[in-house]
Parts: C-alpha cells; structure tokens; sequence
C-alpha cells in the first residue's frame, strides 16, 4: 500500500478549495485526492515523456481514484497576504488593479503523509515512485514541494479519514469537504447510462452524416474514462455547462478540529536603521515617459514639492521634531552648524535635460525617522507635469554608494562629487543666487558673498571667482524664488560661477540661496590643480 511524504520547502501550502473564491481565504487542507491526481499524471507529461498515458499508468491511476486516501496532518497554521493585481486596463491613464487574498497554511517543516489502501504491483510502483519524485509544486505555483514514496507504509494515526456512513466524532473533530474521483467502474456504468440518455433522440433516425456529427456532438460532454476525466482542463468542462468535472465527487473527512490553527498576528520588530548621510532616489512618470519628467530648470520647485512632501510623511498631521530634515531643532530654532542638515538636490544624471533622481545628503546624519519617511514615500508632485511622479530610493549609505552607481549614472555623479582627491576648480550646474543685495564694494560683493558661504561650510576660500557670461545665459531659465515657505531671494539673479579654491575638496558643493534645494550646486572642473597659483588667489570678477 503506497504511502507518499511531501514536505514544504517554503514553508507553505497554497491551494483554494474547490467551490471557493481565493478571495474567501479558506485553504483546502489536506489536498484533496482528486488534486494528488491530477498532479501526478501531469507529472507524467511533463517528467516522463507521456503524449498519451501508457498502460501502467492507467492502472496505477485507476487503483489511486478506486480508494480514498487517508492523511497525516502536520500542525499548520492560516496566514495570508494582500496584493493588487493588474487587469489589463487603464483609467485615467493608469493601469487598473483589483485586491487579491492569497491565503496559504504556513506548515513550516512538517511532514505530510498520504496513504492510498491498495495494492500496487512492482510497475505501478516503480512508475509511482518517478512521479512522486518529480513533483515540484502542489497546489498555485507559489505551493512548492518535494516528496517521497514510502514503500512501507509507517504505523501512524491517521488524522484526516474519510467519513463513514453512520460515524459520529468526539468534540475535537470536524468534517471538511475534499474533491474526490469516482470509481472508474461506477464512472463506466455512470456513463452508459448518460450516453444512452443523450442518444435517446436519436433512436431510429437514418445514420446520416449529419446525425452522426450530432450523436457526436450529443456524447462529447462525456469522456471515454475516468482518466479522460482527470486530463481535462477547467476551460473544456466548463464549456460542457458542467459545474464540476466529471467523474467527481462531493466527499467529507474528518479531520482535527486543530488542524489549521489561527493565532494573532505578531507584529514585525522593526529594527531601527543606522544613521546614513545619503540616500538616492529615482523619479518617474506612472506612464514611464520620461519627456514628462521635470525640466532641470524646475529644480527648486521640485525639491520644495519634494521636501514638502517628506515633511508631511514623517509628522502625520503632528508637529515635527527631525532637525536633520527640517533645520530646526526641538525648540524651533535654525540650525547654523556648517549647513549640516539635509540638502534635496534634484538632478539630471541621463543628460536629458529632465530631473530624474533627488539626492537627499545631510552631513550630520539622517536618523530612523527621517529615512523611513524617505524609504515610505511612494509619490511626490509636480506642476504643469502628467500627473503625480513616482519615488523609490535607489540606494543609501554615504557619498561613496554614489560612486558605486553603473553608467551611465555614474558620470554626472562624479562631476557632483569631484575625484575623490578632490578637486580645486569647480563651476555652476544651477545658479548661485545670492543671499543677499549685491553691492559694489565690502563684504556683499559676489565674491564676498561667495566667500562668506565657503566660509560657513568650513571649506577652503576661492582663490579667484569668475562669472560665467555663456553659462550664466544657459542658467537663466532656472526657477530662482522659493514659493513654498522661505524667503524670497534679495535679488532674483542668478550667475554661471567658476570657483578656483585653494584646496581641494570634494562635492557635493552647494552655496548661496535655496542652497539646500538645489540652487547653487557645482561640479568639478577638469583642471589640474597647478592651475591655480598664487597670483589668482585674489579674487576676481570677469
């Protein structure tokens, strides 16, 4: 009498009993015979070479559907999980999902053993011994499993039976409903009488070819066998107007009223996250065009919208204390430490001319907080755009992980952060705007104003400073106000600068007004740092 092990390599057993929407989220414990079946003869076709099923498989398969299998349960538990699932439709220019259960016993690594009451011959058993062996899954897809057939069926306590007529259970027991095949015999007589049935109207018509093609088409619902039964697919017996398949039955088990249990569900420890300084993320489209993304001249705007929205994530509707996103600290003061906290530096990393990924960098740290709101923001706005622009964090870590990006990313990203020796030339990749009127002497010229922001960041001063004329005209477009909180600028100008330090650093370097939106952010020169002599470290004007 064969036995078969089966065990669960992921831990879990999907399958929906039959009669049952998956979205019912009910679990068709133990596998049901006529589901074993079906599984080892598509097994055959797959694993064995079958394009019709060779004679000991019929007989292997007719001695199975003859009996009922009695089963070991392991313990097991109910678990599910919710998903959407695309529809293959859009509205509104967005494609269209519906909410999917998908419900499974989380078995862990229990052994389940099923045990047919029959005899097989050496054939049989060899032939049943290679279908079992070739089972990957048993139930959705998702549903892996290996198996094992046991040639001497272990003394155990079977703990799902079928019910006998007449059988009443202590407390403890209930009675589920499996899917079953019938008896090849009973299908054969069954049959008979359903051909004649359907024959009937036909009974002393001239055989012509017409009557034959509608005795044919009157028969078709039929299948020759049992096994016929078994190979159909759920588009064929549905087609038929049947409700189930043919050659099934309706039959009840008994198993353990334990044996799908239902705990509460534990709440995942959430392990706060290291301290990072960077964090990357992508922007796109929900349609995926990439015209639609913003221009690069919308940088400020998008890095408010941008800021706004993290803001937003992270209080919920109460107030926020995140010095490192806000720069303030508990008691609502501005941070003037270095320009330590974070700057959201929108950027063009494909050369298209369009924003596509948001630095978020912030020298002092990002803490737990503000990473998972960075981490659980899913969209962000635009204006004058598609529609919404989709976000997801590409990497964390500090300014190294940027380098690590593949091309062609990489490329730009180097020119933000410079060699990693550093560099001593630097020019504008947006404006600089200064933060304060321009004058033509004193500390509030542009070169004063320029080294007085070098200075609050503890860099190196600017050996000499030179405007740009060429790249001044190709900033000019740049969004220069802030409109969402802040100040406006003292004057809306901005300038294409050329920055030749005394030493070099390395990016990102940012100055001037909106500086931690993205205004005022540089890149690296090639120039050889013996360019710089002593004679330009007085700065200049041009």
């Amino acid at each position: 009498m064969p036995t078969v092990k089966l065990w669960f390599p992921g831990g879990r057993y999907h399958a929906t009993p039959w009669g049952h929407h998956v979205n019912e989220g009910l679990i068709e414990w133990p596998p049901s015979p006529w589901r074993l079946l079906r599984a080892l003869i598509a097994r055959g076709f797959t694993s064995q070479g079958w394009s019709e099923m060779p004679p000991v498989a019929r007989s292997l398969i007719n001695k199975l559907a003859a009996v009922l299998p009695s089963y070991c349960l392991p313990a097991a538990g109910t678990a599910h999980s919710r998903h959407f699932m695309p529809v293959g439709a859009l509205a509104k220019g967005r494609e269209q999902t519906t909410l999917v259960f998908d419900t499974w016993a989380n078995v862990g690594d229990g052994k389940l053993l099923i045990h047919w009451p029959c005899e097989l011959n050496a054939e049989e058993t060899e032939l049943l011994e290679k279908l079992v062996g070739a089972l990957g899954y048993l139930g959705r897809s998702e549903s892996w499993v290996e198996a094992q057939l046991l040639r001497d069926g272990p003394g155990i306590e079977w703990n799902a039976v079928p019910c006998q007529e007449g059988e009443h259970r202590v407390p403890g027991w209930e009675q589920v409903s499996l899917m079953a095949a019938i008896s090849p015999a009973d299908y054969e007589e069954w049959r008979e009488a359903q051909v004649q049935e359907a024959l009937r109207p036909f009974q002393g018509q001239k055989q012509t070819a017409n009557v034959k093609k509608k005795q044919t088409q009157a028969v078709e619902p039929y299948p020759t066998d049992l096994l016929s039964c078994l190979t159909k697919d759920t588009a064929w017996w549905k087609g038929h107007g049947w409700s189930q398949p043919p050659g099934s039955r309706r039959i009840l088990y008994w198993r353990r009223s334990d044996a799908l249990q239902v705990g509460v569900p534990a709440a995942p420890r959430r392990v706060s996250a290291q301290p990072v300084t960077t964090m990357l993320l992508a922007i796109t489209t929900p349609s995926g065009n990439r015209s639609a993304l913003p221009s690069v001249t919308r940088t400020l705007p998008q890095a408010e919208l941008f800021h706004r929205a993290i803001i937003g994530r992270l209080g919920n509707g109460r107030r926020v204390n995140c010095p490192e996103l806000t720069g303030k600290d508990e008691f609502d003061r501005p941070l003037h430490e270095r320009h330590r906290h974070a700057h959201t530096i929108p950027v063009d990393l494909d050369g298209d001319g369009r924003l596509d990924h948001i630095i978020i960098y912030a020298a002092m740290g990002l803490g737990d907080s503000a990473q998972q709101a960075i981490r659980t923001l899913r969209r962000t706005w635009t204006k004058g755009g598609v529609g919404d622009l989709q976000v997801a964090v590409v990497g964390s870590g500090d300014l190294k992980m940027l380098r690590r990006l593949p091309p062609p990313l990489n490329i730009e990203i180097q020119k933000i952060l410079g060699p990693p020796d550093g560099a001593h030339v630097w020019e504008s990749m947006t404006p600089f705007v200064p933060p304060r009127f321009l004058k033509t002497k004193g500390k509030d010229t542009l070169v004063g104003q320029v080294q007085a922001e070098l200075a609050s960041r503890r860099l190196p001063k600017a050996a000499s400073v030179e405007i740009d004329l060429g790249l001044t005209r190709s900033l000019r477009h740049f969004v220069r106000r802030r409109v969402r909180g802040g100040v406006p600028p003292k004057m809306d100008v901005g300038y294409g600068l050329r920055l030749h330090l005394t030493e070099p650093i390395q990016g990102p370097l940012l100055l001037g007004y909106a500086a931690h939106y993205g205004l005022g952010l540089f890149r690296a020169c090639g120039v050889e740092p013996s360019v710089v002599t002593a004679g330009n470290r007085k700065a200049t004007v041009s």
